[in-house]
């Protein structure tokens, strides 16, 4: 697991389930690493990576944890007793994130985006020197956010 300065902000970025294959995953990595609202980005092998003869498909997946402020919400239980909650507000989503991503130029749109993930598909065809055939990269990257517990009671 490494930390990473981007600019104005540090990420946790835990790459120890990653192979470190994908140049397109790689410049996903470098994108979120400048948006502010991330707090973490673990990597991992997808287990559809596979290679032959013709082609080579990589297969990655991101887990994104965004940063959130804390709030507390005065109430009262069974009517008349106070009782305090706090809240945590994410401060992204994954629309939000969406949204940055496409702005940015080494990154573009999603190919396929839903409430609890994007994905991106990039193909390309790669001829190594000397050889007269070549082969066809694909790249698929998935970006999920992590999950974590976003109501805590206080006694």
């Amino acid at each position: 697991m490494t930390t990473g300065w981007a600019y104005h902000h540090w990420m946790e970025l835990d790459t120890s389930g990653w192979s470190g294959e994908g140049e397109f995953t790689q410049r996903l990595i470098a994108a979120l690493g400048n948006v502010s609202n991330v707090l973490f980005v673990k990597v991992e092998d997808a287990p559809a990576t596979r290679a032959d003869a013709g082609f080579s498909f990589i297969s990655n997946e991101l887990f994104v944890g965004f940063a959130s402020a804390t709030r507390v919400v005065r109430g009262r239980k069974l009517g008349f007793i106070p009782a305090s909650t706090v809240v945590e507000d994410k401060l992204m989503t994954l629309t939000a994130l969406e949204s940055v991503l496409s702005a940015t130029v080494d990154v573009g749109p999603p190919d396929y985006s839903d409430d609890g993930m994007l994905q991106y598909l990039r193909s390309e065809r790669i001829v190594p020197a000397y050889q007269t055939r070549g082969y066809k990269l694909i790249e698929l990257v998935r970006i999920y956010e992590a999950r974590t517990e976003s109501l805590v009671t206080n006694p």
